[in-house]
This record gives C-alpha cells, structure tokens and sequence, in this order.
C-alpha cells in the first residue's frame, strides 16, 4: 500500500486536492466543516466580471445637498447682539457698535440689530451712519414705534428739534401709554424751554 500524503487540516486547498483513498472515514466532521466554508467562501465572492461598472458621470442624479433660499430659515445674530446690547447698557458705545455691526454682517435680517447699531452711531454722533442704519431697520420692519421714537431721539441730539417732535409725536399716536415716548416728550419740551430761555 502506497503511503498516503499527509495534507494538513487547517490547508483547505489541499485538503481539496488529496486523492480520495478508501480508509475507515475518508470524511471526517471537522473536514466536512471545512469543506462546507471554503465553498461557502469561494461562493461569495465576485469576479470582476461580475461588478457593475460605475455609472457615466452624465447619468448620475445630482445630490441635493444646499436647501433652497426659501428652505433656510432665519435664525438671528444671538453672542453679537447680545454683546452689542450688553456694551449698550453700560454706555460702551464704541464697543456696542462694533459688536451691533459684526450682528448685521451675520444675519443681515435681524432689524433689532440694524437698531442697535443706529442708536450706537447716535451716540457716537455719527448721524450719517445712524440715518443709514435706520433706514436699513426700516425696510425689514416699517416705521416702528421703537424706531419712531429712536429717531426722534436722534434729532433731538443733534439739536434739530423740529424734527424730533414730529417723530415722537408720530411714535405717541402708535402707542399713547409708551413710557419711553412719554419721556422724551417731556425731554423736549424741557429743550424746548431751555432754548426759548437762552439769550
């Protein structure tokens, strides 16, 4: 009898290979086992003949990846105008513009912002730039009464009291009981008084 080559169990292929032989158990579990994964293993796999090729660039269906401009909603400018307002407060009024400024570059539509800004520049007595702003804050929201009375407020600093009363006047007709418009009425006719007075 011919001695019979030894083949490994853990060498699929050449268990694969080996001569069937007649013995006692030409088959045994764990090469059955064996047997059963590698034809499972070749079964699973594919030949390049087999792969789909990939689409030409012309037929592929663009991704929509950007919502469209009526899709975004308008979020405001929140850490920069809530600097803009902080710095307001405290009378920092260079500081407030900056910040007010850096809130209307990242979200243009923010008229609270556009507000805040003008009356920084009133402060600053930058009316141009203030004139500028308000009409900005303007566009977004129409003659408020907060910007009614920011305005008039504005004249009223840069002495053109005409002006300023017809502005607080127009913001008091939109809302009588508004404390802040009732104040500078009362601020102006005390100009008003002051100038009559002087020589």
């Amino acid at each position: 009898m011919a001695a019979r080559r030894q083949v490994p169990l853990n060498d699929p292929i050449g268990f694969l290979m080996r001569p069937f032989e007649h013995h006692r158990n030409p088959f045994p579990a764990s090469r059955l086992a064996l047997f059963g994964l590698a034809l499972l293993g070749l079964a699973g796999c594919n030949t390049f003949s087999e792969v789909a090729s990939a689409p030409a660039v012309d037929q592929v269906k663009p991704t929509v990846t950007v919502q469209n401009a009526g899709d975004i909603k308008y979020y405001p400018s929140d850490e920069p105008l809530k600097l803009g307002l902080e710095y307001f407060k405290q009378g920092s009024y260079g500081l407030a513009q900056r910040y007010f400024r850096d809130a209307v570059e990242k979200a243009p539509a923010d008229a609270e912002a556009w507000i805040g800004l003008a009356a920084s520049y009133d402060r600053l007595r930058r009316f141009d730039l203030a004139d500028q702003a308000y009409a900005q804050a303007i566009k977004l929201t129409g003659e408020t009464v907060q910007i009614l009375n920011d305005r008039g407020y504005s004249y009223l600093l840069r002495g053109d009291l005409g002006k300023a009363r017809v502005k607080f006047m127009k913001a008091y007709q939109l809302d009588p009981t508004n404390p802040t418009v009732i104040n500078n009425l009362q601020l102006l006719n005390a100009s008003y008084r002051y100038v009559e007075r002087a020589p």
